[in-house]
């Protein structure tokens, strides 16, 4: 029974477009089997946020995303009042007669609620899938907070009262690892670590996304990608950029890499100025070799 799900699960995905391997099955697996949330650190763009897109897609629901950030507070995470409307039904309700605490109620009531991604997860109509995104730029605070969500799937407000989970969602956790997640956080979640793919897994990545890609061009890329990563760069570049890349080389109608072509377009692949002059001025010739040699 296990086996085929895990295979209706890895079918699921990859007839969605993501190239996955068995890790990542089987952390979807057990995330949704056991109703806790999953985990995922990686190198930025290695595909950690794609995993909860598909996810969604293939359990057929709706994705709920929270982009973390410094400052992210209560209010923009969990829910807002709509003060213009308040005001302007009070406005509307001055010569109404009702008391005040009958306006009170009224203003206060779930019309003028506004959800945000928290709120609106726990009350979806259907389970759906909950992306907290990059929660390791988010401060320690709000990090408490959420724990208390996760555990109790329930959420007071003070003009309410206690609203509980209408269902449960699926709940994807990404970070970067710009500082690291507590140990509480991490106790609550299945982890998954998910590293740059291998020249094999990136370039059926790169077939997928980018159809009718030349062949030979898309394992160069692969290849001059893959050395890249070997470099001490600042950024070093992710799935993203080699997809990026692919489909402007594409546009541009080129079959194969030249030093003239990776000059021209390598902004493309590194987004940092420090990074791009160290590359032109140490590595780009040698990169551009090793690469032509490996392809034959």
């Amino acid at each position: 029974m296990e086996n085929s799900e895990l295979d209706r699960i890895q079918n699921q995905l990859e007839k969605r477009g993501y190239v996955t391997d068995a890790s990542i099955v089987m952390s979807v697996f057990l995330s949704t089997t056991l109703h806790k949330p999953l985990l995922l650190e990686g190198p930025a763009g290695v595909g950690k946020t794609e995993v909860a897109k598909v996810m969604a897609a293939a359990m057929d629901t709706d994705l709920i995303r929270l982009q973390c950030y410094e400052g992210l507070d209560v209010n923009t995470a969990l829910y807002e009042w709509n003060y213009q409307h308040q005001l302007l039904h009070i406005k509307l309700g001055e010569q109404s007669g009702k008391s005040v605490a009958q306006k009170e109620t009224e203003i206060f009531g779930e019309a003028f609620l506004l959800k945000r991604p928290l709120l609106a997860a726990i009350t979806h109509c259907r389970p759906p899938v909950l992306l907290i995104d990059e929660l390791d730029r988010a401060d320690e605070e709000f990090e408490s907070f959420l724990l208390e969500i996760l555990s109790d799937w329930q959420v007071s407000i003070p003009e309410i009262g206690t609203i509980s989970a209408t269902h449960i969602p699926s709940v994807v956790v990404t970070s970067n690892r710009t500082r690291e997640l507590s140990d509480a956080v991490r106790r609550r979640c299945l982890y998954l670590w998910i590293e740059y793919p291998s020249l094999e897994k990136e370039l059926a990545i790169v077939r997928s996304k980018v159809p009718g890609i030349d062949e030979r061009l898309g394992t160069q890329i692969c290849q001059f990608m893959r050395r890249l990563r070997e470099l001490k760069l600042g950024k070093s570049p992710g799935v993203a950029e080699t997809l990026d890349w692919a489909m402007a080389l594409v546009a541009l109608h080129r079959t194969a890499l030249d030093l003239e072509t990776i000059e021209e377009t390598l902004g493309l692949v590194c987004k940092n100025r420090d990074d791009i002059a160290a590359i032109r001025l140490k590595f780009l010739p040698e990169l551009v070799d090793a690469v032509t040699a490996e392809a034959g």
